[in-house]
C-alpha cells in the first residue's frame, strides 16, 4: 500500500515539474530577455544639459535603459544613425517604424532582421507603444556586444577595468541632450566557492533527515524542516520580486503584474515551499512528502534557475550580488536539503510498513 501511494506521489512530482518546465519557458524573454547575471556594470552619470522632470536609469543589470519624462514636452531618443528612434511625451511612448533601432533593440544581442520599412534617412512613422510617459529600451551604446571580454580584460582578468564612457543622444525640441555613461568589467566572483558552500549545507539540511526518520527526535527534526522551508519559501517569494523591481516594476500593482506575467512559476515555488513547510510545523500526515517535493521544486526553480549569480559581478536584483549569492545558496541549501531529509523519512516509513512482525512461539 505504501509503495503504491509512494508510486502515484512520484507521478504526480514528475508531472507538477514536467508542467512548470514547459510553463516557465515562455517566461524567460520576461523584462526582454534579462540576463540572469553579468560582468558588466553599467551606470548612468547624467543627463546634459539637466532637465526637471527628465530622469535617465539603468535596469535589468544594465540590460536596458530606463527613461521617464515628467517635462510636459516630448523628448525624442536618437537612434544609431542619428535619426529619431523613440518619442516620450505627455501623450505616451512613440517609437518610429523607420529607424532601424526600433528593430535592433528589441533583443539583447541586437540581432534583429530589419524589415525593408527600416531606413534612418526616411521620415518618421511614429507607432504608439505605451500610454505612459517611461520608455525601456535595449542600447547598444550602452553595452558590450560581443561574447569576447575586451583586450585588457583579457590581459588582467583579476582587475576592475573601465570599458568604455558612452552616450545616447536626445532631442528635447530643437535642443540636443545627451545620456552619459560607463561601462565597466568587474571581475566575477569564484563560482566553485559558491557551490561548496552550498553542498555542505545542503548535506547539513539533509542529515536533519536521519534524525527525522527515528523517533523521539523525528517530530522536532520535521518541525526544523518545516521551518526552514517557510525562511527559505519566502526568501524564495522575495527573489523574483526584487527582479520585478530591478526590472522598472512600479508600485505594488506594477510588481504584481510583473510577478504574474513573467516570474509566476518562481512566486508560485516560493508560495509552496511556505505551505509545505507550514504543513510540516504542524506534523500533519503526509508531510513528508510534501517536504521533499516543495524542495525540489524550491531547489530547481528557484536555486539552479538562478544559480547564474555564482558566477557572475552583477546580479538583476536591486540589492547587493553577495546578497543575492547568499539568497540563491539558501534555495539550493533548503531545497536540495529539504528533498533528501523528506525522501529519507519516506523511505524509513516505507520499511516500517512493510517490516513483518515475529510470530510468537508457544
Amino acid at each position: 500500500m505504501i509503495r503504491t501511494v509512494l508510486a502515484r506521489a512520484g507521478l504526480i512530482a514528475a508531472a507538477a515539474c514536467a508542467a512548470t518546465l514547459l510553463g516557465a519557458a515562455p517566461a524567460a524573454a520576461h523584462g526582454a530577455d534579462a540576463p540572469d547575471g553579468t560582468d558588466y556594470r553599467a551606470r548612468v552619470t547624467g543627463v546634459t544639459p539637466a532637465r526637471p522632470g527628465l530622469a535617465v536609469r539603468v535596469i535589468e543589470a544594465g540590460a536596458r535603459l530606463e527613461l521617464t519624462n515628467r517635462t510636459g514636452r516630448a523628448v525624442e531618443v536618437m537612434g544609431y544613425s542619428g535619426e529619431p528612434y523613440l518619442r516620450i511625451g505627455p501623450d505616451g511612448v512613440f517609437e518610429n517604424t523607420r529607424s532601424p533601432a526600433t528593430y535592433l533593440n528589441r533583443t539583447l544581442a541586437g540581432d534583429t532582421a530589419l524589415p525593408p520599412e527600416a531606413d534612418p534617412a526616411a521620415a518618421p512613422s511614429w507607432r504608439r507603444v505605451d500610454d505612459g510617459t517611461t520608455a525601456r529600451w535595449h542600447d547598444q551604446r550602452a553595452l558590450w556586444p560581443e561574447s569576447t571580454p575586451p583586450a585588457q580584460v583579457r590581459a588582467a582578468p583579476e582587475r576592475e577595468h573601465r570599458v568604455r564612457d558612452w552616450t545616447v543622444p536626445l532631442r528635447d525640441g530643437t535642443d540636443p541632450l545627451t545620456i552619459g555613461g560607463t561601462l565597466d568589467w568587474v571581475p566575477p566572483p569564484d563560482a566553485y566557492t559558491w557551490w561548496a558552500v552550498s553542498i555542505v549545507g545542503l548535506l547539513a539540511v539533509g542529515a536533519l533527515g536521519l534524525f527525522a526518520a527515528a523517533a523521539p527526535a523525528g517530530t522536532r527534526a520535521l518541525a526544523a524542516l518545516g521551518a526552514l522551508l517557510v525562511v527559505g519559501g519566502s526568501v524564495a517569494v522575495a527573489y523574483p520580486v526584487g527582479r520585478e523591481i530591478d526590472a522598472g516594476a512600479q508600485g505594488v500593482g506594477g510588481v504584481l503584474s510583473g510577478l504574474l506575467s513573467g516570474q509566476i512559476w518562481s512566486l508560485l515555488t516560493g508560495l509552496g515551499a511556505v505551505a509545505a513547510g507550514s504543513y510540516a510545523l504542524r506534523r500533519r500526515p503526509a508531510a513528508d512528502f510534501a517536504v521533499a517535493l516543495a524542495g525540489a521544486c524550491l531547489a530547481l526553480f528557484a536555486g539552479v534557475a538562478n544559480a547564474a549569480v555564482f558566477a557572475r559581478s552583477v546580479a538583476p536584483v536591486p540589492w547587493s550580488p553577495t546578497v543575492a549569492r547568499v539568497m540563491v545558496a539558501a534555495f539550493l541549501i533548503t531545497g536540495v536539503g529539504a528533498t533528501a531529509a523528506g525522501v529519507l523519512r519516506l523511505r524509513a516509513a516505507s520499511r516500517a510498513a512493510t517490516r513483518t512482525p515475529a510470530l510468537p512461539t508457544r
